[in-house]
């Protein structure tokens, strides 16, 4: 069939055909001596995608070029034909009506099949009516369906298991890489690859394997991603934690405890006080608690999947709250110099006591010192300096009380005043205290006689 139009069809040529013819005819090639040769662009395509046989150094003296499908020039397999002296074109028996012929030669095939792979023919018939002939050849490659992942064991156990992804379906002349976490996998002693890394195997599943995972597949022409991937991986329980981390309760409160364990699926919580079974939930709640509530509390817990059970004891004090205290001592006023003893009384046991002065903490100094259990403070020899308030405190882990302030007053010693003397100077003291003395009895003698008007005895 003869037509008077490059398209080898009769459907309406495409903007982007009439894009192309332009493209072409602007690239048409000047009358050269180099080798004719033929390019697919591009060589691997996807099915349903379009391909250009595009000639290269075309020669001034071609009158016509023939197509043929395959490596033998038979009339079978004819594609087409373009006459350049008339500008027109004739389809032959392998002609699918897909073919689109160019006055340079060129050959558009549209809408590729997986049957158009092979080698094509172009036979150029020259001026001299000699023959001139170039091949190419092309691959057409299905489309990569989307590819989805399985596995072989759906719920693995932590540290037990191995797990095998498979990345579904197997195609050919495709590469299969794998995600994990949006990054890149990288091979190690628990994670290995295998079929051309379309199987993905992890060692000793852990925790943290849950993914999510994806599959890439890839091949000349298409990628195709899977939707993400994740293993629902039984692990647990652990060591539970109880909270608050509290082991002292103030009486006439109310005990809240919670009991927490990672676990998949999620654990079994049971509370045991005393050994004695108290809830069979994550929390428990005691009202109004006094001290016959302390003792062993135990959170137990437990996963059905992995028949494994861990539990945590906190064994707990309930505590009533201290009384007020008292400072007993035998006087509050003393002389610098003297010993002092202050004792701390309190009603309550298992009680630690601290010592106050004027509202801070008592330094405690060379002089003082407290008996074992710090109820007594001794300050041998108390100085001025220690006058003040004195206090003491009481607590246990709930609470605490201070007792009524005691004043000491110490007053100074005025003995302390004199100096200390010598040997030698105390009896030149005394010696001229003695010859005082005699002069003033001489003297008094004297006025006495002379007062009488009697004659002394001399």
């Amino acid at each position: 069939m003869e037509l008077t139009s490059a398209p080898l069809h009769n459907a309406q040529v495409s903007w982007s055909g009439l894009l192309l013819t332009v493209f072409l005819l602007t690239c048409w090639n000047s009358p050269t001596t180099a080798k004719v040769t033929v390019e697919a662009v591009p060589p691997h395509v996807a099915e349903g995608q379009n391909v250009l046989l595009l000639v290269h150094n075309l020669p001034a003296e071609v009158r016509a070029f023939y197509w043929y499908k395959g490596e033998t020039v038979v009339d079978s397999n004819e594609i087409a034909r373009f006459l350049i002296s008339s500008s027109t074109n004739k389809t032959g028996p392998a002609y699918s009506g897909r073919e689109m012929i160019y006055p340079n030669g060129s050959l558009l095939f549209q809408n590729v099949t997986q049957n158009d792979t092979g080698v094509y023919m172009l036979n150029m018939i020259m001026e001299n009516f000699d023959y001139e002939s170039a091949s190419v050849q092309f691959r057409v490659h299905p489309p990569l369906p989307k590819p989805n992942i399985t596995t072989n064991n759906s719920n693995p156990m932590e540290g037990d298991d191995s797990v095998a992804l498979m990345c579904e379906p197997k195609t050919q002349n495709t590469t299969y890489l794998w995600r994990i976490n949006g990054q890149s996998l990288s091979e190690d002693d628990r994670l290995k690859q295998s079929e051309g890394n379309r199987t993905l195997t992890l060692l000793s599943v852990l925790r943290t394997d849950i993914g999510p995972y994806v599959c890439q597949t890839r091949n000349q022409v298409s990628t195709s991603q899977s939707d993400p991937f994740t293993l629902n991986i039984t692990y647990g329980p652990d060591a539970p934690i109880i909270s608050p981390s509290n082991i002292y309760f103030h009486s006439r409160t109310n005990l809240s405890l919670s009991c927490h364990t990672d676990s998949n699926p999620p654990a079994q919580y049971s509370w045991f006080v005393n050994g004695d079974l108290q809830s069979s939930s994550q929390e428990l709640f005691i009202p109004n608690i006094n001290t016959n509530n302390s003792g062993s509390y135990t959170c137990l817990v437990y996963n059905s999947v992995t028949g494994l059970n861990k539990n945590t004891i906190k064994n707990i004090t309930v505590l009533e709250p201290v009384t007020l205290p008292f400072i007993q001592v035998i006087n509050t006023t003393f002389k610098e110099l003297d010993s002092v003893f202050m004792t701390c009384y309190s009603n309550n046991t298992g009680i630690s006591i601290s010592w106050l002065f004027n509202g801070q903490s008592l330094r405690i100094t060379d002089r003082m010192k407290l008996s074992q259990n710090n109820s007594t403070l001794t300050i041998d020899p108390v100085r001025r300096e220690d006058s003040g308030d004195y206090q003491c405190e009481v607590s246990n882990p709930v609470s605490s009380k201070k007792s009524d302030p005691i004043q000491l007053n110490i007053i100074p010693d005025l003995t302390q005043g004199t100096a200390v003397l010598s040997g030698g100077a105390i009896a030149s003291i005394v010696v001229g205290a003695v010859a005082g003395m005699t002069l003033i009895a001489v003297l008094a003698y004297f006025l006495y006689f002379r007062k009488t008007g009697r004659s002394g005895p001399l």
